[in-house]
């Protein structure tokens, strides 16, 4: 067992050499082993396919980084089985138990932590401090969740009584299907993962296929960490057959999905159905997206807000769902904030993510790169271009789009309206802090929000008005830290509770109340009991 009370893990300073070192011998090591081939995991074994998943290097897309087995429906119903014959012994077994397996894994995580944002380098583009931030999220997750099953794991009385004791105490729901995105491809994953089974549910992971070997590594840290056969299962697969199976299946008791908001609800809609065969109603959890607006106040401090909104918008590409994508400003500063704006973000360095200096590398894949560049073409009808880098060079070999500012848009307009998911950014003018808010609220989302301002009094109006699920003031809107800002949105944003929060793991489990008499009418002997 850790040693009591959550502590978070430090992200790495880059600009120590022995850190830069510790990195770029995690990349060339995970180099070295490019093109590796991955089982899927099954209860206790590993299961091999004819067909093969492949993931490409979206920085380089003539490099393999490694093929995985693709499942198919019989795979699908193996693991639901195999998940359900290790739930009996797994939901047995005490909070602490179960809590003990997620600080190994954090352990055993932390040891290799380089490697494991070496893998996100390759696999998905992020940049070194990305990747590693996503790492020490991933270590939190685990470390944080253990704690509070820890807490939720013991009964406690709702009631003193003479004579009977009432308790209150949860219990899991069985079997989850943890169907993940590619953007935080360890953390995201392993956070819906680990929050499931340190509940003492049984699950069954199925990654996105875009990061389907960060997944299987994640795989090889739970086994390490002595996870019992059949508690998790590796199961990467075409989403739109393997994840309908998932949602739709009598075996499964509860779905745990972050993705796409048209995804989301059909899931949503899927898992309401009951077959006759089916023994309780699904629970849904889902994290659906966001369209997140920064309000630049008129008194704002514009060099605050601005270095705020560049790594908002343009982190990692604009590819997270908290990412600003709509900057709202009054227009005694549009203009000033605008000018500033444009030649911070022309500085930003656009390159391969092996390069410790870069600020932005690719975007997924191609079929991102044509769906951000198609809401481009759709901004410069809308729109004022205000920059657009040219990354033509880099698009030889990789999927780059470079970010791009559009100016004077319309808060009815495409580009403000629906998650882009890439690095375009939306300029706002507004004539003062009551359209402003009309504007930021004006969305179907509701997932985070900014304020740049240096007045009390719309400080606090954005505190009660701004219909967001994360608020952050005078400061990035994005780097969410588990713990400190739980993460999650509400509207078209999301159902459940917020990750990395002290209500998330509630929702894996089911509230039950126990009563018993103790008035003492006489026990039967030990031996008749045992008998």
């Amino acid at each position: 067992m850790n040693e009591p009370g959550f502590k978070h893990v430090a992200e790495a300073d880059f600009s120590r050499e022995e850190n830069r070192k510790a990195m770029q011998e995690a990349i060339d090591k995970v180099r070295s082993q490019l093109g590796r081939h991955y089982p899927l995991f099954i209860g206790d074994q590993e299961v091999d396919t004819a067909e093969k998943l492949h993931s490409e290097n979206p920085a380089d897309f003539t490099e393999t980084v490694g093929t995985t087995a693709k499942a198919d429906v019989a795979e699908a119903d193996r693991a639901v089985e195999a998940a359900r014959r290790a739930y009996e012994d797994w939901s047995r077994r005490s909070a602490e138990q179960r809590a003990d397996f997620l600080f190994r894994a954090a352990d055993i995580l932390e040891r290799d932590r380089f490697e494991h944002a070496a893998w996100q380098v390759f696999e998905v583009g992020k940049v070194w401090r990305e990747a590693d931030a996503d790492v020490c999220e991933s270590i939190d997750y685990l470390r944080y969740y253990a704690h509070e099953m820890i807490r939720l794991g013991k009964p406690r009385v709702t009631e003193p009584l003479p004579g009977e004791i009432n308790e209150y105490l949860y219990r899991p729901r069985g079997v989850a299907a943890i169907i993940a995105p590619w953007n935080f491809p360890l953390a995201i994953l392993l956070g819906m993962t680990t929050g499931a089974v340190v509940t003492g549910n049984c699950a069954i992971m199925k990654p996105s296929g875009q990061s389907i070997i960060v997944a299987a590594k994640l795989m090889n840290v739970l086994r390490e960490a002595g996870l019992p056969p059949g508690v998790v299962n590796y199961l990467p697969g075409p989403g739109g057959k393997i994840g309908r199976h998932l949602v739709t299946h009598p075996g499964v008791n509860l779905i745990a999905f972050t993705g796409s908001r048209e995804v989301g609800l059909w899931i949503n809609r899927a898992a309401a159905e009951t077959p006759r065969e089916q023994r309780g109603i699904k629970r849904v959890i889902a994290e659906l997206g966001g369209k997140n607006a920064a309000i630049i106040d008129d008194g704002a401090d514009l060099d605050e807000a601005v270095a705020g909104t560049v790594a908002s918008a343009f982190g990692f590409g604009g590819q997270k769902c908290s990412a600003c994508s709509r900057v709202i400003v009054l227009e005694d500063v549009y203009d000033l904030f605008l000018e500033r704006l444009v030649e911070a973000t022309r500085s930003l360095k656009v390159a391969s993510p092996l390069d410790p200096g870069t600020q932005m590398g690719p975007v997924v894949d191609k079929a991102a790169k044509e769906t951000i560049e198609g809401y481009i073409e759709k901004g410069r009808s809308e729109a004022r271009e205000a920059l657009a880098i040219d990354v033509a060079e880099l698009q030889k070999k990789g999927h780059y789009v470079g970010p791009v500012i559009f100016a004077e848009v319309s808060p009815e307009a495409t580009v403000a309206q629906e998650e882009i998911f890439g690095p375009v950014l939306s300029i706002i003018r507004v004539k003062d802090f009551d359209e402003a808010l009309r504007v930021a609220n004006g969305t179907s989302y509701a997932l985070t929000g900014g304020l740049f301002s240096r007045s009390p009094g719309n400080i606090e109006r954005v505190k009660r008005e701004m219909e967001v699920g994360n608020l952050y003031i005078n400061r990035k809107i994005t780097g969410a830290i588990v713990q400190r800002q739980p993460f999650g949105g509400y509207k078209m944003s999301g159902i459940g509770s917020k990750a990395g929060g002290p209500d998330y793991l509630v929702q894996f489990m089911i509230p039950c109340t126990r009563t018993e008499n103790i008035l003492r009418h006489g026990f039967a002997p030990v031996e008749a009991v045992e008998e």
